[in-house]
């Protein structure tokens, strides 16, 4: 018997940013993974022609969908189309169902539903005006509200408070560069880590955690991973930011907080089949989410794969926990 998986990615132009070629070298790898495991992968782009993406995967009958759709038509806030219309076909696929994708991706909305979850996250002024807390940072951050990748986040991307005005003012000129609505987030002065998560034969389980550092950089310079060190290989944001394992023993409480408050989010959002949650810890050793990625890039070269094999999982491996995942 063939056992037919369908790749479902973003529908990707020849001449699109790196951050969004990307997508077609996750399924390149997941292909190979899933051949390694005796599945026959098909590839299919997730476009705006939904019809055609509804005719094919019915004449195709998968076993099931690997989901790695990022955006459609370029644009992070369409990206539960894609787990709405597997719902709706009953055809089993990876990851987080649609209600995880859309509360995830719709970053203030998740941000309002970790605060009432008691879970810490930075607080934020929205394009409105909507404040959520009483006493204004010192500096904030403006970021995208939908769209993953760092898109439109760089050492401008800071900005100091005068007033409400002049932040709304900021956000309202940098709206076009960071993909349509945007927002003003406390900027957490401290370390950066991620938390990769997996579901396995025994459960959720926590890999490895990174720390991202940043090596050789200017006291001054902001310390964040943005667009370039995430995307431009000849820059020195993507040269001078490290993902580093390593922890001392000093370090033994805040791993172990981050574990918790990890799994903390996997099941308030009601997150499956894999994850990444991503977190600024302060000066005084707090930590704060800053975002829940329940899509996160599986490229071999990405931060998700390092955990991996930091946790001695072979990718292959990972894609069938992934995959038997998705069957259960």
């Amino acid at each position: 018997m063939i056992k037919k998986v369908v790749i479902l990615h973003s529908d990707i132009s020849p001449d699109a940013a790196e951050d969004e070629l990307d997508c077609l070298q996750q399924a390149d790898a997941i292909s190979q993974a899933l051949r390694h495991l005796n599945y026959k992968p098909i590839l299919l782009p997730f476009g705006l022609d939904l019809n055609q993406t509804i005719t094919r995967l019915k004449s195709l009958k998968p076993l099931a969908v690997f989901n790695i759709v990022e955006t459609l038509a370029s644009r992070g806030s369409l990206i539960y189309f894609a787990p709405a219309i597997l719902d709706t076909l009953r055809i089993p696929y990876t990851g987080c169902g649609t209600q995880a994708v859309f509360q995830t991706s719709n970053k203030l909305l998740a941000k309002k539903i970790m605060r009432h979850a008691d879970i810490s996250t930075p607080d934020w002024i929205e394009h409105d005006g909507f404040c959520s807390q009483k006493d204004n940072a010192k500096t904030y951050l403006i970021k995208s509200s939908w769209e993953h990748a760092s898109i439109g986040l760089d050492e401008n991307s800071i900005i100091g408070y005068t007033s409400k005005a002049k932040i709304l003012k900021e956000m309202k000129r940098r709206k076009e560069k960071l993909g349509g609505s945007c927002y003003a987030e406390d900027y957490i002065d401290g370390r950066e880590f991620n938390v990769a998560l997996i579901s396995g034969k025994k459960g959720v389980k926590v890999l490895p955690i990174a720390e991202m550092l940043f090596m050789d950089y200017a006291p001054d310079k902001l310390k964040i991973v943005d667009y370039k060190a995430k995307w431009d290989a000849d820059s020195f944001e993507y040269n001078n930011t490290i993902r580093n394992f390593d922890f001392y023993e000093n370090d033994a409480n805040l791993i172990s907080a981050l574990r918790e408050i990890a799994l903390r989010c996997w099941d308030v959002f009601s997150l499956r089949g894999y994850a990444r949650i991503d977190f600024r810890v302060d000066n005084n050793g707090k930590p704060w989410v800053l975002e829940i990625n329940s899509n996160p890039c599986l490229s071999p070269d990405a931060g998700f794969a390092a955990a991996l094999q930091q946790a001695k999982i072979k990718y292959h491996e990972a894609i069938g926990f992934i995959i038997d995942n998705a069957m259960k």
